[in-house]
C-alpha cells in the first residue's frame, strides 16, 4: 500500500498545497520525492503484473514510469463517484498507467487540471444533438471514460483493467489531455518539444492515414452479410480484421486517442497496416513499443 503519515490518509494533502492543485499545476520535486517513497514496492510490482504491457517495460523504463506515476499522485486528486472508495491499488493503477504516454515527455503536460473521478463502472454522459432540420435532441450516452477540457478526467474502474485487444480506456481519455494541451481535441498534440516534427507532417499523416482506415472500415462494413447486426459480437469477426478499433473512425481526435491505445499495448497491427503513422507516434512518444512485443 501507499505508505503515509500516521495521521494522514491514503493519499495526504497538505492544506497548503491546495491552491496549487487548484491550479492545476503539478507538484514540486520534493512533494514528487515523498510521493514516491510512500510507494511500497509490493505494491508498485502488483501493478506491474496485473498490466503486461506495463509488465514489458525494462528495469529502467519501470524505474522511469514509477517516477512519473508518483508526479502524477502528487499533482492530482483521485475520487471515487457512486461510493466507490478508491484504495491504493486502484490510485496507482490509474497512475501507472496514464504515466506511460509520459515515460519520456515533461509531466508538464498533464498540467493545467486537478481531479480524475473514478465510477465502479461504465457511466452514462449527457449529450446534445442537433439533427439536419435543426431540431436539438438530448440523450445518455454510455461511456468507460471522459477527458474535459481544463476540467477532470473521469474513469470506468472496471473498465481500467481491461486491456484485450489493444483497449485502454485510461491510455484513451489521457491521449485526449495531450490534445487538448494544444487548444482544439483535433488529433494534434503540443509539438512545443518535438523539433524533429513538423506540424504540417504530422497534419499530413494524420490525415492520409485517417482516410486509409475509414476506407479500410467502410470495406469491413461492407464485407458484413446483411444478417449479421453490426453492432452484434458476432460482426466482430469482420471488425477484428482492422488495426485499431472502428472507434477511430470518428474523427482526428478519435483517431489519435485510439492509436495512442494501440501503439502501447498491441503496436504489431497499427504497425503494419499504418507505418508511417506508427512511426510519428513512435517520435512523438519517445518509445520503441514493438521492441516490447517480439
Amino acid at each position: 500500500m501507499l505508505k503515509t503519515p500516521a495521521n494522514a490518509g491514503h493519499i495526504y494533502k497538505e492544506p497548503k498545497l491546495m491552491l496549487r492543485w487548484l491550479k492545476g499545476r503539478g507538484a514540486r520535486a520534493a512533494e514528487v520525492a515523498q510521493m514516491q517513497a510512500r510507494i511500497a514496492p509490493d505494491l508498485w510490482r502488483q501493478v506491474l503484473q496485473a498490466h503486461p504491457f506495463l509488465a514489458a517495460l525494462d528495469a529502467d523504463e519501470s524505474a522511469q514510469l514509477l517516477a512519473r506515476s508518483a508526479w502524477l499522485l502528487a499533482s492530482k486528486t483521485i475520487n471515487g463517484a457512486q461510493g466507490l472508495e478508491v484504495t491504493d491499488f486502484m490510485r496507482l493503477s490509474i497512475a501507472a498507467q496514464a504515466s506511460l504516454p509520459i515515460l519520456n515527455l515533461t509531466p508538464t503536460l498533464y498540467e493545467g487540471w486537478d481531479e480524475i473521478i473514478v465510477y465502479p463502472a461504465g457511466f452514462r454522459i449527457p449529450r446534445k444533438q442537433m439533427d439536419e432540420d435543426g431540431v436539438m435532441h438530448e440523450y445518455l450516452e454510455d461511456a468507460a471514460g471522459e477527458a474535459w477540457e481544463g476540467g477532470p478526467l473521469v474513469l470506468s474502474w472496471e473498465d481500467t483493467q481491461l486491456s484485450e485487444g489493444g483497449f485502454n480506456v485510461v491510455i484513451h481519455e489521457f491521449a485526449h489531455k495531450l490534445d487538448l494541451q494544444a487548444g482544439f481535441a483535433d488529433g494534434m498534440p503540443s509539438l512545443a518539444a518535438h523539433g524533429d516534427i513538423k506540424p504540417r507532417d504530422w497534419r499530413r499523416v494524420l490525415d492520409d492515414s485517417l482516410d486509409r482506415f475509414i476506407a479500410a472500415v467502410d470495406a469491413v462494413e461492407a464485407a458484413i452479410p446483411h444478417d449479421v447486426d453490426p453492432e452484434s459480437a458476432e460482426a466482430d469477426a469482420w471488425y477484428g480484421q482492422l488495426p485499431l478499433d472502428p472507434y477511430a473512425a470518428t474523427d482526428e481526435a478519435e483517431f489519435f486517442a485510439v492509436s495512442s491505445e494501440h501503439f502501447f499495448v498491441d503496436p504489431h497491427p497499427m504497425a503494419g497496416a499504418l507505418p508511417e503513422w506508427f512511426g510519428l507516434l513512435r517520435t512523438y512518444y519517445r518509445q520503441d513499443t514493438l521492441s516490447r512485443y517480439p
